[in-house]
């Protein structure tokens, strides 16, 4: 998309053409059924399968990874839902080319329970985000869209 700013440089007017890109992803776990991802022995990444909306291609619904196309800072955000468990917490980590950024995390006996978290990154052309279940860890989601992940380009640099 181009954007027309109008500059002034010493009382003189003119136009100048910026490049930007639009860039906004958001998706939710389960796309056609519900239930929990089960608790495994080790971290998996998470693949929220039931795109909304993905303008500019930049998340992949197929591996879950969110690859930057330009230099810029991104805001992602991140809520998942989980049932209470006294052995399974809930739990997803968001991980910027193989970093651990943050962690949502929440861990009741019983009971339904939310966590949500929200970062904003520098990501260089081709820095990959994307989310990892904590190991033994378990989340839900349904119909009702419990468990989502979002990014969007804030601007370029």
């Amino acid at each position: 998309m181009n954007i027309e700013h109008k500059m002034s440089k010493n009382g003189q007017s003119g136009c100048q053409k910026i490049q930007t890109k639009q860039l906004a992803f958001s998706a939710s776990l389960l796309a056609s059924y519900y239930g929990n991802i089960r608790p495994f022995n080790t971290e998996i990444n998470l693949i929220f399968r039931n795109v909304f909306t993905n303008i500019g291609n930049a998340y992949n619904p197929d591996t879950g990874l969110f690859t930057a196309p330009v230099r810029g800072v991104y805001h992602f955000e991140v809520h998942i839902c989980g049932y209470g468990s006294s052995s399974h917490p809930t739990s997803a980590v968001l991980v910027k080319n193989r970093q651990h950024i943050f962690m949502s995390y929440t861990h009741l006996p019983s009971g339904g329970q939310k966590a949500s978290n929200g970062v904003s990154l520098l990501l260089e052309i081709g820095d990959v985000v994307y989310l990892r279940m904590w190991a033994n860890s378990r989340i839900f989601d349904d119909h009702n869209r419990h468990t989502t992940f979002s990014g969007h380009l804030l601007f370029t640099m």
